[in-house]
């Protein structure tokens, strides 16, 4: 049990009716988990309003309300606090909770469109490497120290956030990696935690599903490194044109990173094969597994955020070298037929381009390069056919099909697809709706040396469809149907 009132440091009360030095068990935000004497957070989503669930929350055993309008019947022994925004107050109420937890460790956001699942969990490799116990907070997982959980969202609640960073703080972890997302800006998710450092990536298309306008997604972005602390660092991609955006308004210390322009972090490719990419990163050479543009710039991120955390440079470049890729990141195997299948994340138009042009610059284009992909149901239309021309126009073969079509019908995501191609493109793009037999389609397609990108869903396990999540592995797909083609 905690006081309401020590939960309530730090959050800015509008006004209050009852008493604050009041018992609670915990805080909670869907009226459906109330247990007695909690206190219920009434949280304005994009689905439904708790302030509509404020009478059956205490019917259930709540004590304690949380809310932006106090309701009209006040019912008796019940606390009620009025917020401007009770997504914020929840937050700052978590890390009060759990007393405040990132405050005895070093976070590290990573925001960004593409690249923060990669960079976040290359950082927990590298700290774990170099003997520290460290904590991630991705869209993969979840990582206390050598324990996994699952995740669920790319920024979970802050109540899930606090209690998984007192579980680091238990743990004795040192550092945590934590991708923040657009989304868990926009909801006050991170509100009330205490960053060491912010990573800005690249901007693209994307969540326009969510943002109204792309200079909304900008700015809930650069809201995060606003709200740094002068004590941490910044450390921003300059190559991408919205990166000195992130920096204006910052009190953290300034850092950048670039490939192409002047930056303090900068890298060169030396060598660019499918087995790797050799880096010159400043003045140094290093060897890396990782393949392609989009992945230099991921490990010169991660050489740099080191380096800010105070690792040694001979040490860096060396854990840097023994790196492995993430799980549905640029992830490959070579059946024994000489066909190579990549599997990748990449489902906003610039990821698409970006791994496709990765694959081009590599491949001696005497081989095929058959891309299979999709686009998301109840998510962002716009950049339908923008992946549709890219797919068709980079790939020499191209299966469209499912991705997760959640609520709508398939092949209405299809046709929204197939109209961003060109006529010259027509003849080289099919569709099959079901994703299963499309990747069973572009392996029966395949001859030795060729190229199978499957692009989309990357790590997950799953497909969603009409509210219901179905078994589904990509790799585990593609490695299976190349094993039938070897009998």
């Amino acid at each position: 049990m905690m006081n309401l009132k020590d939960i309530l440091y730090k959050v800015t009360l509008n006004a209050v009716v009852g008493s604050t030095s009041v018992s609670v068990n915990k805080i909670e935000f869907d009226s459906r988990n109330i247990s007695n004497k909690d206190v219920f957070v009434a949280i304005k989503g994009t689905v439904s309003n708790g302030h509509e669930f404020i009478d059956k929350a205490i019917n259930d055993g709540a004590i304690a309300i949380i809310c932006e309008t106090i309701p009209n019947n006040i019912e008796e022994g019940i606390t009620y606090v009025e917020v401007d925004s009770t997504s914020k107050a929840l937050a700052i109420m978590a890390s009060n909770y759990y007393l405040n937890p990132s405050e005895n460790l070093k976070l590290v956001g990573v925001t960004g469109t593409n690249g923060k699942t990669t960079i976040a969990s290359l950082l927990y490799q590298l700290f774990k490497k170099a003997g520290f116990k460290v904590g991630l907070l991705s869209t993969v997982k979840i990582m206390v120290d050598n324990k996994e959980y699952k995740a669920t969202h790319t920024t979970p609640d802050s109540i899930t956030i606090n209690k998984y960073l007192k579980k680091m703080n238990d743990e004795g972890v040192a550092y945590c990696f934590m991708e923040v997302s657009s989304h868990g800006i926009h909801q006050n998710r991170t509100e009330g935690l205490h960053f060491e450092g912010g990573i800005f990536t690249n901007l693209s298309h994307d969540h326009l599903d969510y943002h109204d306008t792309f200079a909304e997604y900008r700015d809930v972005k650069k809201s995060f490194f606003d709200k740094l602390p002068n004590t941490a660092f910044a450390l921003v991609n300059v190559d991408d044109k919205n990166g000195l955006v992130m920096l204006q308004n910052t009190k953290a210390k300034k850092f950048t990173y670039a490939l192409k322009g002047y930056a303090d972090y900068r890298s060169q490719i030396l060598e660019n094969q499918l087995n790797g990419l050799l880096l010159k990163i400043n003045e140094s050479e290093v060897w890396t597994r990782l393949i392609g543009d989009f992945n230099a710039y991921n490990v010169l991120a991660i050489y740099a955020t080191a380096e800010l955390l105070g690792l040694e440079k001979v040490e860096n470049l060396r854990i840097i070298s023994e790196l492995e890729s993430v799980a549905g990141r640029f992830q490959y195997l070579i059946s024994d037929e000489k066909i190579t299948a990549i599997v990748d994340y990449a489902h906003t138009p610039d990821a698409l381009k970006n791994v496709l042009e990765t694959i081009n610059s590599i491949r001696t284009k005497n081989e095929e390069l058959i891309t299979v992909f999709g686009c998301g149901g109840n998510r962002d239309k716009t950049k339908r056919p923008k992946m549709g021309h890219i797919a068709s126009a980079l790939s020499t073969k191209v299966i469209i099909t499912s991705d997760n079509p959640r609520n709508e019908v398939p092949e209405t995501i299809i046709g929204d697809i197939e109209k961003g191609i060109e006529p010259q493109n027509f003849k080289k793009t099919i569709s099959i709706t079901d994703r299963k037999q499309a990747i069973k389609t572009a392996c029966q397609m395949a001859n030795p040396n060729d190229i199978i990108l499957i692009a989309g869903k990357g790590h997950e396990t799953y497909q969603e469809i009409k509210g219901e999540r179905f078994d589904f592995d990509d790799y585990k797909i593609v490695q299976e149907f190349l094993k039938q083609l070897q009998k």
